[in-house]
C-alpha cells in the first residue's frame, strides 16, 4: 500500500493534477528508477503527453551523453539542488519540453536524484516499448556476434513473444564476461556467461576446501 501511495504522490506531482489514481504501465519495473518512470508514465498518460515526453527524454539523454560538461553538472553532488531544479525547468521551457518532462527534471533535482536521470529515462523507454507491444531484449556478449549468430539468437528469442508483440534487440559487448551470453528479455534474465560459471566453480571449490 505504501508503494502505491508513493506512486500516486509522484504521479500527482509530475502531472500537477488532482487525481491520485495511478495509470498502470504495461510492464512492472522495480527500484527507484522504476518508480519514477512508472509515475511519469501515469502522469504523461493523464496529460496525453506520452509520445512528446518520450521524444523529450530521448533528445535529452542524447544531449547529456554528448556534452561532458553538462553530464558532470547533472551528476554532480555539489551543485545546489534548488539552483539546478530552477535551471532545468527554465531550460525545459526554452526547449519546449512537455510539462510532465519539465516536472520530472525539477522533481529529480529537488530530491537530489539527478544522477539517476539516465536510468529513469531507460526505464521509461522500456515502459514505452511495452506500451507499443515491443519486448525489449538486451544481449551482452564478450565479442560482437556475426550475422548467423544474431539470426539464430533472434529466432530463439521470438519464442518468448505473444502473437501481438514484436522484438526489439539491443546488443552490447563486454569482454569481462569472457564468453557466452547474458540475455535480458522483458522481466526475464539469463546469465550464460563463462565469467559467472567460473565464479560459481571457484566458490564451490573454496567452500569445499
Amino acid at each position: 500500500m505504501a508503494s502505491v501511495n508513493k506512486l500516486a504522490l509522484l504521479s500527482r506531482t509530475l502531472s500537477s493534477a488532482a487525481s491520485q489514481q495511478v495509470v498502470k504501465p504495461p510492464i512492472q519495473l522495480f527500484g527507484l528508477e522504476g518508480r519514477y518512470a512508472t509515475a511519469l508514465y501515469s502522469a504523461a498518460t493523464k496529460m496525453n503527453q506520452l509520445d512528446k515526453v518520450e521524444k523529450d527524454l530521448i533528445a535529452l539523454q542524447s544531449t547529456i551523453k554528448g556534452d561532458k560538461k553538462l553530464h558532470e553538472q547533472v551528476t554532480s553532488p555539489i551543485i545546489n539542488k534548488k539552483v539546478m531544479a530552477t535551471a532545468l525547468q527554465e531550460a525545459s521551457t526554452k526547449l519546449s519540453f512537455a510539462p510532465a518532462t519539465s516536472n520530472l527534471l525539477g522533481l529529480l533535482a529537488n530530491n537530489g536524484r539527478l544522477k539517476k536521470l539516465d536510468t529513469v529515462i531507460n526505464a521509461f523507454k522500456t515502459i514505452m516499448a511495452a506500451h507499443r507491444g515491443e519486448v525489449v531484449c538486451e544481449v551482452v556478449s564478450a565479442k560482437p556476434l556475426d550475422a548467423g549468430q544474431n539470426k539464430q539468437l533472434e529466432g530463439a528469442l521470438k519464442s518468448f513473444l505473444q502473437p501481438n508483440q514484436s522484438l526489439k534487440i539491443t546488443s552490447r559487448v563486454d569482454p569481462s564476461i569472457i564468453g557466452g551470453l547474458i540475455v535480458s528479455i522483458g522481466d526475464k534474465y539469463v546469465d550464460m556467461s563463462i565469467a559467472t560459471k567460473v565464479k560459481l566453480y571457484t566458490d564451490v571449490i573454496q567452500t569445499a576446501a
